[in-house]
């Protein structure tokens, strides 16, 4: 019942309620629990039945539903709910990424295999409007077989700093911003160029979010976390957590409870993902990726380019910064900053006008939400909807540029994922 089960509780309790019916939430934390009970009532929702983690699966049992949807943090926990929610007999719409390492992947697709549920996993990064007009480009062939793509993606010193203050600062909570972050980014390119990736080669450092960063910035009296620490008049990145209503009640108010600190300083000598990565794909028909995440930039969005056999399509944009929890939209374009561009052999640079949505993640947040609960969605001509093979391929590019990192070679997804019945 953290910040991202809002979209979906507040969906099916108002623009869907004719459709689906809540029937149950779960969470660890008491606090959290009861805000979001009272949140869905107050919405409409009536008195949803409430259950601590420890009795997911007796949830399961009085409730019977027929989807148990998952935005469950750590990401590592992803695997155990979803796991259990098909061997009880449930589908299972999971958020990204559907889990963090190898071997947890390989335990969800047995259990898939085994139990004949479905899962689903909710890259909402597809049904975003320019997005998908990038793939109608592609299908198309505006510009021949893809033969390459070069793709920079970069998270502000807002929103990118945050994923430092969180639990996502471990990689055995969040395999790392490759995976956790860039799922949704592996996870388009895989879906545009409608390909598998074979192999991944990749370098990544934490340079920025340093101990050594803070002291030059001055801060040497720092302490555990952005709330009461000394420097925080002094401090570029001190969240106030008691400032915003979003985040005093859905964390500072529940601290109590389970002893999450949503603060912590992003300056820690604890943290182990990386800051800026870069790595290179090679797709099973050939087309090669060069890819980089920078988690420091002085603005927010990406840019990407597609070279194939007849040209070369370009794709720029600019999103909306936020920090999660906060009441923000996020992942919201910013209007004007949004181009794609064809450039066919021969010719002048041709700006296509480009389709709009509102709504979080670029528009997609609520196309997705309409294909996911509308018992009757539209015809799916772009393939957007992602089952298990979608998300596995998109965290297993993240899992082996991890791995890559590590060991310094060049990692075959295949050698990852074994004999899973992908």
């Amino acid at each position: 019942m953290g910040g991202r089960s809002w979209m979906y509780t507040k969906a099916l309790v108002d623009g869907f309620a004719e459709h689906a019916q809540l029937v149950g939430i779960c969470d660890r934390n008491a606090g959290r629990l009861k805000l979001a009970a009272d949140r869905i009532a107050a919405a409409g929702g009536g008195d949803v039945p409430a259950y601590p983690a420890e009795q997911f699966e007796q949830m399961v049992a009085r409730t019977k539903p027929d989807v148990v949807v998952i935005t469950t943090g750590p990401d590592v926990t992803h695997a155990d709910y979803a796991c259990r929610a098909m061997e009880l007999g449930c589908d299972v719409i999971s958020e990204k990424p559907m889990t963090v390492s190898a071997d947890l992947c390989r335990r969800i697709l047995a259990a898939r295999q085994r139990t004949g549920r479905s899962l689903r996993v909710t890259f909402n990064y597809r049904y975003s409007p320019p997005r998908s007009q990038v793939k109608r480009l592609l299908d198309a062939g505006a510009i021949g077989e893809v033969l390459s793509v070069d793709f920079t993606w970069m998270l502000d010193t807002r929103h990118g700093a945050d994923y430092f203050r969180r639990w996502h600062r471990r990689r055995e909570n969040s395999g790392s911003l490759l995976v956790h972050k860039a799922t949704h980014h592996f996870d388009l390119v895989n879906w545009w160029l409608g390909d598998r990736p074979a192999d991944v080669f990749a370098r990544g450092r934490r340079a920025f979010y340093t101990p050594r960063t803070a002291d030059a910035l001055g801060l040497k009296r720092r302490g555990e976390r952005c709330h009461g620490c000394p420097e925080a008049a002094a401090c570029p990145f001190y969240l106030d957590l008691a400032a915003s209503a979003g985040l005093r009640t859905l964390y500072l108010d529940c601290e109590q409870y389970d002893g999450y600190f949503r603060d912590r300083c992003v300056f820690a000598e604890e943290i182990d993902i990386w800051d800026h990565m870069a790595l290179n794909v090679r797709y099973r028909r050939g087309a090669l990726l060069n890819y980089m995440l920078t988690a420091h930039s002085p603005w927010e969005g990406y840019r990407i380019a597609f070279n194939g056999t007849t040209g070369r399509l370009e794709h720029q944009a600019c999103e909306n910064t936020y920090i999660n929890g906060d009441g923000s939209v996020p992942g919201e374009l910013e209007k004007g900053k949004v181009s794609i561009t064809l450039i066919e052999q021969f010719s002048r640079p041709r700006q296509i006008e480009v389709e709009v949505g509102a709504g979080g993640h670029g528009g997609g947040d609520p196309v997705l939400l309409a294909d996911l609960l509308h018992p009757a969605p539209p015809a799916d001509p772009l393939n957007r909807r992602a089952d298990h093979r979608d998300g596995t391929y998109s965290i297993m590019i993240g899992i082996a540029a991890a791995a890559s990192i590590d060991s310094g070679e060049v990692v075959a997804i295949d050698d990852l994922l074994g004999d899973a019945p992908v």
